[in-house]
């Protein structure tokens, strides 16, 4: 079983996706970077994209990734705190710590093609 049907599917996955981005308009590191963004139109690709990391049906490329991020020029830093904030919403949500692992390990893999630029 796969952990996006341990834990109940895109039902859950869009609770954690609604917790996350709640963290993350609140965060003064990186809550600028979705000034004037469609929230919804993100929130269902977002939505998406972590059902894929958990075992779930959606799928993205790394060249989508990249393609979807490049114009942000996000840091290390920015990357980081998502990823912290990330870690929280499921740890909100009851995923178990080591279905959070595969998630943020799925999601540090593809590092290389979000992160456009180093730390000023």
């Amino acid at each position: 079983m796969t952990p996006f049907e341990k834990y109940g599917g895109f039902k859950t996955v869009s609770r954690i996706v609604m917790t996350f981005y709640e963290k993350v308009l609140d965060s003064d590191e990186i809550g600028d970077y979705f000034d004037g963004v469609e929230m919804a139109r993100l929130i269902d690709h977002q939505t998406k994209f972590i059902a894929s990391l958990m075992g779930g049906p959606a799928s993205f490329t790394d060249a989508q990734l990249e393609r979807l991020h490049a114009h942000l020029g996000l840091t290390h830093a920015d990357f980081d705190a998502a990823a912290d904030l990330l870690r929280e919403a499921l740890e909100e949500h009851d995923v178990a710590a080591e279905d959070i692992e595969v998630v943020v390990g799925a999601i540090e893999a593809r590092r290389p093609v979000i992160v456009r630029r180093e730390a000023s």
